[in-house]
C-alpha cells in the first residue's frame, strides 16, 4: 500500500476505491487512476492541481461516490503516477484524454471537473476530439489560462517586474518542502488558503504538498510559469461554471474573471469570500453541491447508458 494512503488522516483522508488501476498515456508515461462509487452512476472526472494528488478529492470523492461514480487520477509525477520524461501541457491533455478513454465507456458523458493545474489540463485537452466525446459539463476551479506568474500575489509586492522575478524564484524554487513543521503549515495557510482556514485543513493540504517529489515540483513549475492556454477557453464548448476564493493568492480572481468573460457557455460564477487557493478543501460542500448541480442537469439519467462493459 502505497505511503500517500497514510499522508492524510481523519476527514480529509483518502476512501478506499472500488477498484484501481494503471492507465497507460500517449507517450508511455503511466498513470494511477481510483474509481469510487456504483456502477451506472452518473459519472465525475476529478483532475488535481500542482504539488497535489488523489488524495487532494477526498471530501468531494467521500461526498459524491454514494450516488455518482467517481474517477480520480494522479497527474504524471504526483502520487502514485511516476515521474516522467516530459511534462507540457499537451501531456496534460494526454492524460485526461487517456483517462477518459479507460474508465468510460464510448460515447459515455462525464461532468470534468479541474482544479488548479487540473483545471489547465481541462483547458488543454478542450479542443481534443475525446474529450468532447466525454465532457458534458465542467467545473473549474481556482485556476487561469496565462500570466500566472505575472498575476500571482504570492509575493506582497506591488505588481511589476520586481514581483514577477521574486514569484518565479518562488514558485520554481528546486529546495525540498522538508517536514511539516508548525512553521511549513504556516506557510502553506499563507501561499495557498485563506486566513480562516481551519487547522486540520491546513494540515491536510500540508501533507499532501510536501509528499509532491521536488523534482518534479520544480519540472511542473516551468510549465505554469510559461503557460498560454487562452485558446482553450474559446474551445470549452461545454457548460462550465468557474469557482474562486477571493483570497486566493495563487490565481486570483481576476484570472477567473477572465475565464467568465471568455467562455463560450458559462453557466454560472462563484467567488467564495475569504476563501483562498484550496476551494475544494476549504468549501468541499459547496464544491461537491456544484458537482452534483452539473450531473443532476447535464448527465442522462438513463443507467443503460452509463455501464462500461468490463472495466
Amino acid at each position: 500500500m502505497s505511503r500517500l494512503l497514510h499522508v492524510v488522516s481523519g476527514p480529509y483522508a483518502p476512501p478506499v476505491p472500488v477498484r484501481e488501476s494503471t492507465v497507460t498515456s500517449a507517450d508511455g508515461s503511466r498513470l494511477h487512476v481510483e474509481v469510487h462509487g456504483p456502477e451506472g452512476a452518473p459519472a465525475v472526472v476529478l483532475a488535481h492541481g500542482w504539488c497535489c494528488s488523489t488524495a487532494f478529492w477526498a471530501a468531494q470523492t467521500r461526498d459524491l461516490a454514494v450516488d455518482h461514480r467517481v474517477v480520480v487520477y494522479d497527474q504524471r509525477g504526483h502520487g502514485r503516477s511516476p515521474a516522467a520524461v516530459s511534462y507540457s501541457t499537451d501531456a496534460l491533455a494526454d492524460d485526461l484524454e487517456a483517462v477518459l478513454e479507460a474508465t468510460l465507456a464510448p460515447g459515455e458523458k462525464a461532468v470534468v471537473v479541474g482544479h488548479s493545474m487540473g483545471g489547465m489540463t481541462v483547458l488543454a485537452a478542450a479542443g481534443r476530439a475525446r474529450f468532447r466525446e466525454h465532457a458534458v459539463a465542467v467545473l473549474l476551479c481556482s485556476t487561469g489560462s496565462s500570466r500566472l506568474v505575472d498575476e500571482s500575489l504570492v509575493v506582497p509586492m506591488r505588481a511589476g517586474r520586481t514581483r514577477t522575478r521574486l514569484t518565479r524564484k518562488v514558485l520554481g524554487t528546486r529546495a525540498p518542502l522538508g517536514p511539516v513543521t508548525p512553521a511549513a503549515r504556516r506557510i502553506l495557510k499563507y501561499a495557498t488558503m485563506g486566513p480562516g482556514s481551519a487547522p486540520h485543513m491546513v494540515e491536510a493540504c500540508a501533507r499532501i504538498v510536501h509528499a509532491c517529489p521536488r523534482t518534479v515540483r520544480h519540472a511542473w513549475s516551468q510549465v505554469l510559469d510559461s503557460l498560454d492556454l487562452d485558446h482553450g477557453i474559446r474551445e470549452l464548448a461545454v457548460p462550465t461554471a468557474v469557482v474562486v476564493g477571493t483570497a486566493d493568492r495563487m490565481t486570483p480572481p481576476v484570472h477567473a474573471r477572465a475565464l467568465v468573460a471568455a467562455l463560450p457557455q458559462c453557466v454560472g460564477s462563484t467567488e467564495l469570500t475569504g476563501l483562498g487557493h484550496m476551494t475544494p478543501v476549504e468549501a468541499p460542500e459547496l464544491v461537491s453541491g456544484k458537482i452534483r448541480e452539473l450531473a443532476a442537469t447535464y448527465i442522462e439519467s438513463d443507467p443503460s447508458d452509463q455501464i462500461k462493459e468490463g472495466a
